[in-house]
């Protein structure tokens, strides 16, 4: 694994250096210095997760066989569009959430003489991705698909944000609209789509599959992208900030967690009537009157449920598929996640 990851590392070098050699930069060796930066403080940061997926989807795909030099150079490339992608969400929902630190560093538009020049970055970020695939798969006869994967993917993607950002507006909380149904909507836009789905489909689209002919990967992927959120949520609120790296804000946010739908559900008029009094504020007396209702409610019991029933579901959708690689695919994505701690 770690031989795996110092050869992906080692593609981000070649991507990196590719995209500075672009003519863009001839006049100007501040904006090619400038990007080397961006680049690495943002992209590579994180745990890799999403990019490493292609790379181990597309050795399960092809059922044993040794990869070649080039194929694990275009597993990485794509791997890398997913970590580009997801970089460029990041510095853009950091300015829109007024975040302070992101991967235990302060938020690239928080770093002095950055500021708001960030947002422009996240569109350079954005117009790399489709640089990549023109670099590395121009030639291929999958290249169309691969764009339009990127491009409906980052589409979803904002859209989930848009529903996030408009259900949390300061001064117009009412928790009345937090369902079950809208926690779904958002997290299926928000994180499934890119976080699950697209590693999968890029191994697919790489392997010579039609993605028309896997509506069933999607759905199951979709299905294991919002369990991960749940049990997000769940850590948010219930998780060792030792252990998952930050101290959770769901609460104080007024975000539309799993949590706080459940209590909706569960509670009776007086519990509720505390949960619209004290849910979106950031006082300490008022997050901890919340956190002393989901305990009175019981919330850890009840995730525990969910997440058996969620694990049971998904296993039995995963062994019902036809094929064996897929069935592989899927499985060790949910092996990954599974009763996770951070």
């Amino acid at each position: 694994m770690a031989d795996l990851k110092s050869t992906f590392l080692n593609v981000y070098s070649v991507l990196k250096k590719q995209l500075l050699q672009d003519p863009a930069f001839e006049w100007s060796p501040d904006s090619r210095q400038w990007v080397d930066r961006m680049l690495d403080y943002n992209v590579p940061g994180g745990k890799l997760n999403r990019g490493l997926s292609v790379i181990d989807s597309y050795k399960l795909l092809k059922e044993g066989q040794e990869l070649t030099e080039e194929e694990i150079f275009l597993a990485s490339a794509l791997g890398w569009c997913i970590e580009w992608l997801q970089a460029y969400f990041l510095v853009l929902d950091d300015i829109m959430d007024g975040s302070h630190t992101r991967r235990g560093q302060p938020c690239w538009f928080r770093v002095p003489k950055v500021g708001i020049i960030a947002a422009n970055d996240g569109v350079l970020l954005r117009n790399h991705i489709p640089r990549i695939l023109k670099n590395q798969f121009r030639g291929k006869p999958y290249y169309v698909d691969l764009l339009e994967l990127f491009n409906e993917v980052e589409f979803q993607t904002a859209s989930g944000q848009m529903i996030d950002l408009i259900t949390t507006l300061e001064g117009e909380k009412d928790l009345s609209k937090y369902t079950l149904s809208l926690h779904r909507r958002i997290v299926q836009y928000k994180t499934a789509y890119y976080s699950f789905y697209l590693p999968v489909a890029c191994a697919l689209v790489m392997s010579g599959e039609n993605l028309d002919n896997h509506i069933d990967v999607k759905n199951i992927l979709v299905d294991m992208g919002i369990y991960f959120q749940v049990q997000d949520d769940y850590l948010d609120c219930f998780g060792d900030p030792k252990t998952i790296g930050k101290i959770g804000t769901d609460i104080e946010d007024f975000k539309c967690s799993w949590l706080v739908v459940k209590a909706l559900e569960l509670c009776d008029e007086e519990q509720k009537k505390a949960l619209h009094e004290h849910y979106g504020k950031a006082d300490p007396d008022s997050v901890s009157k919340v956190k002393a209702l989901y305990n009175e409610l019981n919330l850890q019991a009840v995730f525990a449920e969910y997440e058996s029933k969620s694990y049971e579901k998904l296993v039995t959708s995963i062994e019902a598929h036809p094929s064996k690689a897929v069935e592989a695919v899927l499985k060790s994505f949910l092996s990954k996640i599974y009763k996770r701690q951070k």
